[in-house]
C-alpha cells in the first residue's frame, strides 16, 4: 500500500509539467473588427425638369349665396330636392303671397283713385287759369285749384312709390336662384314662420363651375412670379395668361388646369404672405369648395436638366437639409444641400450636389459621417405615386 502511494506521488510532477507545456502552446484571443456596413449608393438622376412654384391651398366657390326669406310669413312651398341643381331665376321657396298680393292691389287701387282725382283737378286748374286771364274769376279761386292739383300730383307720386314697394315685397315672397348652382338642404320646413324678426336663412346655393383655387405665397415667391411675368412680357392686368395646375390629395399629378385670376395688391404684414387665386373649369364638379389642393405654377417655359435623388434619402438638422455621400475612400460625408420641387418620388437638388457624387439611398441608418462603409452601386429610379406639394 505504501509503494502504491509513492508511485502516485512520483507521477504528479510529470503530469503538471505536461499540463504547463500544453498551456504554453495555446494562442491568445485577438479582436477582429467587423467589416464596414453595406449601404446602397447611386449617382443622382439627371432629367429635364420644368421649374414650378409649388404651394397648397383650398378650393373656393365661384359664387355662394345664402337664400333668405326677406318678408314675414309662413313658408308655403319648397320647389326643389335637397342638393339638386338649379338654374338662374328658378323659384326655390314660396312664402305665403296672398297678404302681399292684397297690399299690392290696395296700393294700385289707391294710385288709380288719385290719378282720377288728379285728372279732374288738372281740368279745374286749367279752367280757373283761363277765367283768371279773362278777369272772370278771383285770384283766390285760381290759387285753390292750383294747390289742389299740385297736392294730387304729390299724392300720385306717393301712391306710385307705394305700388313699387308693395310689388317688391310681393316679389320677395318667391325666393329664386340668383345663378346656376347646387342648392343645399332646406333649413325651414313648410309651414314654418320666416322673416321675423329679420331675414331667415332658408338654404345656400353654390356655383361649382368654374371654381377658385386660393392659396398664399411668400414675398420671395411673389417676386419670382413677378419676374417670370416680366420675362414673358405679361403685365399685372394680364395675369390670366399665367397657368396654374391643381391636384387633389388622392390624385396623381396635377390634372386640373386653369389660369391665375387674382393677386392681392398687398402683403399681409402679420404673416408675410400674399394671397393668390386661380380660376379653373369644373364642369364635372371634381373640385368642391373646401377641398385641400396641391397647386403649382410653371415658372419657365423651357425645361432645364436637374439633379434628383429619392426624397427619403434626405435628412434634416438645425442647419437645414442634407445628404449622405460616400467619397472615393468609402468614407461617409454629410453634405448640406438646397432642395427644390418634388417630381414623383424624387426631389430636385438645387445646390450642394454634383452629378458624380455617390448618394446613400439605402441603409442610411448604417452610414455614419466620417466612418467607412462598403458602398453597393445601384440606380435611382422614379416610383409611381401621387406627388406631394412642397416649397421650391
Amino acid at each position: 500500500m505504501a509503494r502504491q502511494d509513492l508511485s502516485v506521488r512520483s507521477k504528479l510532477p510529470i503530469v503538471l509539467v505536461a499540463a504547463l507545456a500544453l498551456a504554453g502552446c495555446k494562442k491568445e484571443n485577438a479582436y477582429v473588427p467587423p467589416p464596414p456596413p453595406q449601404v446602397g449608393v447611386a449617382k443622382p438622376a439627371q432629367q429635364p425638369v420644368t421649374p414650378y412654384l409649388e404651394a397648397t391651398g383650398n378650393a373656393v366657390a365661384y359664387n355662394q349665396v345664402d337664400l333668405e326669406a326677406r318678408v314675414e310669413g309662413y313658408l308655403q312651398q319648397i320647389n326643389y330636392q335637397d342638393g339638386a341643381a338649379a338654374k338662374q331665376a328658378d323659384t326655390l321657396f314660396v312664402v305665403e303671397p296672398a297678404p302681399y298680393l292684397a297690399k299690392l292691389q290696395q296700393a294700385q287701387a289707391s294710385q288709380q283713385a288719385t290719378q282720377a282725382q288728379l285728372v279732374q283737378a288738372q281740368a279745374e286748374y286749367q279752367r280757373q287759369a283761363t277765367l283768371l286771364r279773362q278777369d272772370v274769376t278771383a285770384q283766390n279761386t285760381y290759387d285753390i285749384a292750383l294747390a289742389k292739383r299740385d297736392t294730387l300730383q304729390a299724392n300720385l307720386l306717393n301712391d306710385q312709390a307705394g305700388v313699387t314697394q308693395a310689388a317688391i315685397n310681393y316679389g320677395y315672397t318667391q325666393v329664386t336662384a340668383p345663378f346656376d348652382g347646387q342648392v343645399s338642404a332646406h333649413l325651414v320646413s313648410i309651414g314654418g314662420l320666416v322673416g321675423t324678426p329679420g331675414p331667415t336663412k332658408l338654404a345656400t346655393i353654390v356655383q361649382l363651375d368654374p371654381i377658385y383655387a386660393t392659396f398664399t405665397i411668400s414675398e420671395q415667391d411673389m417676386l419670382r412670379i413677378k419676374g417670370e411675368m416680366a420675362k414673358r412680357g405679361i403685365k399685372d392686368v394680364d395675369i390670366d395668361k399665367v397657368s396654374v395646375e391643381v391636384g387633389l390629395m388622392n390624385e396623381t399629378g396635377y390634372p386640373h388646369a386653369g389660369k391665375l385670376n387674382y393677386i392681392a395688391p398687398y402683403i399681409d404684414a402679420a404673416t408675410g404672405t400674399l394671397t393668390i387665386r386661380g380660376l379653373l373649369p369644373n364642369a364635372n364638379h371634381a373640385l368642391v369648395p373646401g377641398n385641400f389642393l396641391r397647386i403649382r405654377i410653371p415658372m419657365e417655359r423651357q425645361e432645364q436638366t436637374a439633379l434628383l435623388v429619392p426624397d427619403r434619402a434626405l435628412g434634416a438638422d438645425q442647419s437645414g437639409a442634407y445628404l449622405l455621400v460616400v467619397d472615393q475612400n468609402g468614407v461617409v460625408q454629410q453634405r448640406s444641400v438646397t432642395t427644390g420641387q418634388l417630381v414623383g418620388n424624387l426631389r430636385v437638388i438645387a445646390t450642394g450636389l454634383t452629378a458624380d457624387d455617390k448618394v446613400v439611398i439605402s441603409g442610411n441608418q448604417k452610414a455614419i459621417p466620417c466612418e467607412k462603409v462598403a458602398p453597393q452601386d445601384t440606380t435611382i429610379t422614379a416610383e409611381a405615386g401621387p406627388p406631394r406639394a412642397g416649397k421650391s
